[in-house]
Formats: structure tokens, C-alpha cells, sequence
């Protein structure tokens, strides 16, 4: 996996972890949808990094 996946997969993954937080403290309903979008961008960035690595792995051989 190259450096630039890897940068960006634990930047999706301080994105998601961020998002989980602000869920947890958020006190009104705007800060709640944003918070879980937070997380779904994340999660789903980072299983889409990870399944272009392993496309390209599958190529490659």
C-alpha cells in the first residue's frame, strides 16, 4: 500500500472517530446528522481505499 493510501486511510479514520465524538456530545439535531455523516464518509472512504488497493493488487498479478 503506498504512502498517500495510507495517509489517507487514517485520515478517514480520525474523520470517523471524530464524527463518533461529536454524535456522542451533540446536544441538538444538526450537530447529530452532521456528526453521522461524519462517520458514514469516513467508513466508507476508508473501505474504499482499502478495496482500490487490493483491485489494483488483482491486477497487477
Amino acid at each position: 500500500m503506498s504512502g498517500g493510501r495510507v495517509f489517507f486511510l487514517a485520515f478517514y479514520a480520525v474523520l470517523a472517530l471524530l464524527g463518533l465524538f461529536l454524535a456522542a456530545a451533540a446536544q441538538d439535531a444538526g450537530i447529530t446528522i452532521f456528526a453521522w455523516g461524519l462517520i458514514l464518509f469516513g467508513v466508507l472512504n476508508a473501505y474504499r481505499t482499502i478495496g482500490a488497493h487490493y483491485s489494483e493488487a488483482g491486477r497487477a498479478h
